[in-house]
């Protein structure tokens, strides 16, 4: 099989294509035919060696795949070939196979596509465990989602709305905030012209947001921070803006305001069957018309690298998908 591999810490430029051996089944394990594999923002920063996940070198990088089962082991009887599943792995996407443990796979509705499928597990499992478990989002309250047009930011419009949510959109610019409204947010605010922080205010009634969805970091931490409701939830998801920011404790005091980590990869390994009643729900959601992920570009294998290096320049609006066959 053809797999892009990293077999150095380095830029995405630095990743070669290579003919691998096709994987085989051990116990509690199947292999997929890769249909789609999601691109997402920690996989820039894995190539790097610069996440809390660091692999083992050579590795295939990707994290989250569709496809088709090709086989299975001899112990695995709650899925067989042919059955069209999602997978969240460690590593492996961007190859046109992957060896997968059974825990890992969701079988997939049958009305759905592949390239929906591998942009529904990280960008939506992450915004769905930060806005329902880790801030209880309630009916009516304002969250300020920062970086609003990635990934995640999109997909955090959409839940908040979902719950009931009153979204004020950030993001750098008017093109980008287009897209957020397209999505349903409520509020568009451009961060790169001085004033966002008085917008905020403005679009809360004076208060500020109850909830703070931030996977940007850098400098629009803390004037955000700053700017939250009395008892309100700051939601931290990642640093995409490569800095992470340090802010006032006394600001938590003086806010009576939470400061709430985020890490959904440790929390699918802690709380699977938690994860698996997120992922239900989101399907569910998905089924009604309530979320529908926006895929802005379609990558073939050969051309990973640039998906990943488009990545890090932020000029990709919601997801993007690599086709490795």
């Amino acid at each position: 099989m053809k797999a892009v591999v990293c077999n150095a810490w380095g830029a995405p430029d630095t990743l070669t294509m290579q003919e691998l051996q096709d994987p085989q089944a051990g116990p509690g394990q199947v292999v997929i035919d890769v249909r789609a594999a999601g691109v997402n923002f920690p996989d820039v920063l894995i190539v790097q060696g610069k996440y809390q996940f660091k692999p083992e070198l050579p590795f295939v990088p990707g994290s989250e795949v569709a496809g088709v089962i090709r086989s299975v082991a001899d112990d695995v009887t709650t899925f067989k070939p042919g059955d069209h599943v999602i997978a969240f792995v460690p590593t492996g996407g961007f190859g046109q196979q992957l060896l997968a443990p059974v825990q890992a796979l969701i079988p997939m509705p049958s009305d759905m596509d592949f390239d929906t499928a591998a942009a529904i597990t990280l960008t939506y499992g992450t915004s769905y465990h930060a806005i329902a478990d880790r801030a209880a989002l309630k009916n009516g309250e304002n969250m300020l989602i920062l970086g609003a047009a990635g990934g995640v930011g999109l997909a955090a419009i959409e839940i908040g709305k979902a719950l009931g949510g009153r979204i004020i959109a950030c993001a750098s610019t008017d093109e980008k905030l287009e897209v957020c409204r397209q999505h349903g947010a409520d509020v568009l605010i451009n961060y790169s012209r001085p004033d966002w922080r008085e917008a905020v205010k403005a679009a809360s009634g004076g208060k500020g947001p109850d909830v703070i969805y931030d996977p940007v970091g850098g400098e629009y931490a803390e004037p955000a921070f700053r700017s939250i409701a009395w008892g309100g939830r700051y939601l931290v998801v990642g640093f995409a803006n490569g800095g992470i920011p340090k802010l006032p404790l006394n600001l938590t005091l003086l806010k009576g305001a939470s400061l709430v980590g985020v890490f959904w990869g440790e929390f699918t390994k802690r709380d699977p069957k938690g994860n698996m009643a997120n992922m239900r729900q989101l399907l569910q959601w998905l089924q009604e018309g309530k979320i529908s992920p926006r895929i802005s570009g379609r990558y073939q294998l050969e051309n990973a690298a640039q998906a990943l290096n488009d990545m890090a320049a932020r000029k990709v609006t919601g997801k993007v998908i690599v086709l490795p066959q």
